[in-house]
């Protein structure tokens, strides 16, 4: 009997989840990050990331398939023994934290920026792990449904940039391509590469997907879905704001709505960032779900709940005791980029490597 039988996703949960994981807080910023280093030829940037982001997929892919039933815990364990599998859970719980942590931090920054100033850092962290405690003691199955949930009610959200272009726009910002050169293009790809993460919790989603067969597809279209998102509101920006201007704007993906006024709504950007935390909470949820996963893998337990409850409260204590602000969290995002080139982008290469290896050399003793 399959050990995850019971949480089984469907292949548009999985693409879904996975799409949902990318598109995180890298939506607002991406543009004047991109803008600063290649300016407006920081989208072919973009698009090298994408290609980088679905070959790792694929080598992960490929890792998934010799031990199809387990997670990369379980593979860790049956190919390198037991300490092996120990070691790489500790190093994913570690690594999900702070992928959730950042998320998370940040959002509380937007929210508190934009929409509510005066609201206490913990009175507002507090409201946004309460429906997270919904979701992620649900189970891998309930985070995919909220994933294709959140994925229809937000298809509506492209028609905001489309508003702001019928005010004011200029294609002539992009010309001419590669004016930068493509030295400044290729260093600046390593900043889109990690908008991409989201693509490793293949090696824990893989063993839950029911159609295992069409896993490589699902990825890609996965990461097809959010090159669509960041190539889109990253070309608005750039023909919207001149090249100079855009790199004032912290979150031109938000600037860029300020143009745009309704009868009923006159802060468009306001309601964009109040449901963007629905987009937001599909990065940060799953990313507390595997930090637990990995927690209880690790000490042999099935305490989700109490776990969650000692993540929840590592978080709180964080901004009451020490108030976030943005150059902070900006300084943790570039340490986590650090971190998450090795762990994301050169570990999977490594340990296709060594499979390839061990599996080579038993079938030659069996010769």
């Amino acid at each position: 009997m399959k050990k995850y039988a019971f949480n089984e996703i469907t292949l548009m949960q999985y693409i879904l989840a996975i799409h949902g994981m990318q598109v995180g807080i890298g939506v607002l910023q991406l543009p004047r990050l991109l803008a600063e280093k290649a300016g407006t030829d920081g989208w072919i940037s973009l698009v090298i990331g994408w290609l980088v982001s679905i070959i790792v997929s694929l080598v992960i892919i490929r890792i998934m398939k010799f031990y199809p039933e387990g997670t990369i815990l379980e593979l860790l364990s049956h190919y390198f023994g037991r300490w092996v599998g120990k070691l790489g859970a500790l190093v994913f719980c570690a690594y999900f934290f702070f992928f959730f942590f950042i998320v998370v931090v940040r959002a509380v920054l937007f929210l508190k920026l934009w929409i509510l100033p005066q609201t206490p850092d913990a009175m507002i962290m507090i409201l946004f792990l309460i429906p997270s405690y919904l979701i992620v003691t649900g189970g891998v199955r309930i985070m995919g449904r909220y994933a294709e949930l959140v994925f229809y009610m937000a298809l509506w959200l492209p028609i905001f940039y489309l508003l702001p272009l019928s005010v004011s726009h200029n294609w002539l910002h992009l010309l001419p391509v590669l004016k930068e050169g493509w030295k400044t293009i290729l260093e600046t790809s390593l900043t889109t590469v990690l908008s991409f993460l989201g693509f490793e919790t293949a090696f824990f989603l893989y063993p839950f997907l029911q159609k295992k067969q069409s896993a490589s597809k699902g990825i890609i279209v996965a990461n097809i879905l959010t090159m669509i998102v960041y190539l889109g509101v990253t070309l608005v920006s750039f023909v919207f704001f001149s090249p100079d201007e855009i790199t004032r704007y912290n979150e031109p993906t938000l600037s860029v709505l300020k143009v745009t006024e309704l009868r009923f709504v006159e802060r468009m950007e306001i309601v964009f960032l109040a449901f963007y935390l629905f987009i937001l909470s599909t990065t940060a949820m799953p990313m507390m779900h595997f930090t637990i996963f990995c927690s209880n893998w690790l000490f042999g337990t099935k305490a989700f709940r109490g776990h969650f409850l000692v993540v929840a409260a590592f978080v709180i204590a964080y901004v009451v005791f020490f108030v976030p602000t943005f150059p902070q969290s900006d300084k943790s995002q570039k340490i986590f980029g650090n971190i998450a080139l090795y762990v994301s982008f050169g570990f999977p290469f490594v340990l296709w490597f060594l499979l390839w290896m061990k599996t080579r050399s038993a079938r030659r003793k069996l010769a």
